[in-house]
């Protein structure tokens, strides 16, 4: 099942689908120039954002897209390369043919950990340009300034995220 996330750009809104999308300027999408600092939230006792921050945030996330997305094309290559190798197996013995199946599991898990990550980053991105980054998803306050400068596809509290973890 593919579903699409909705990105803004400079006249409307566009579909994309997650693990493609192909950044241009920031501000071809919106960008970070379409933040108000003013209004992402802070936690008390912290200092409020400022334009500077949401760029670098903005930035970081966006290059965090490229890598993420040529990581996915190295591995599926790989993957490609290695299931190329697995059909010409004639002669290999065991331990070829088990090296071969581990290595391609390997490249499956990494892959698919890069696509999960992909999916975060741009969801990030998405409420940075819209609504609610840097508050909780399940309990609606703020994150805090300092983790989603750590952590920025971050999407739970910390209270919130230990509350998950323990399930």
């Amino acid at each position: 099942m593919t579903t699409t996330a909705r990105h803004k750009t400079s006249n409307d809104t566009a579909l994309v689908a997650p693990g493609r999308i192909r950044t241009a300027a920031p501000a071809a999408r919106g960008g970070a120039e379409s933040v108000d600092p003013a209004e992402l939230p802070v936690r008390p006792g912290e200092d409020p954002w400022t334009s500077e921050e949401v760029h670098e945030l903005h930035a970081e996330l966006i290059s965090e897209l490229d890598r993420l997305q040529n990581e996915i094309d190295a591995a599926e290559a790989a993957i490609t390369g290695l299931m190329r190798d697995s059909n010409d197996g004639a002669g290999d013995d065991q331990v070829d043919a088990g090296t071969k199946n581990i290595s391609r599991e390997s490249e499956l898990a990494l892959a698919n950990n890069a696509r999960d990550s992909l999916a975060q980053t741009e969801h990030a991105l998405v409420r940075l340009e819209g609504v609610g980054f840097g508050t909780c998803e399940s309990c609606g306050q703020a994150i805090g300034k300092a983790r989603m400068q750590a952590f920025p596809r971050a999407t739970l509290c910390v209270q919130c995220k230990a509350k998950q973890e323990r399930r």
